[in-house]
């Protein structure tokens, strides 16, 4: 996910406002400490318009 949001332009503060989140849990997230919810998958696939699988191929 981390790539994905650097190579959307999106610092870690400014994805989690879009997600709807802190950018604690963003940061957890891209270090694998815990996984996005269901709602946050789907707003993240929003933010950053790409498809489920994409988000999972990275």
């Amino acid at each position: 996910m981390q790539n994905l949001r650097k190579y959307a332009g999106y610092s870690q503060r400014e994805f989690a406002e879009l997600v709807g989140t802190t950018q604690q849990h963003v940061s957890e997230w891209e270090c694998g400490k815990v996984e996005p919810t269901l709602s946050n998958i789907v707003r993240i696939l929003c933010v950053l318009e790409i498809t489920f699988e994409e988000l999972t191929e990275e």
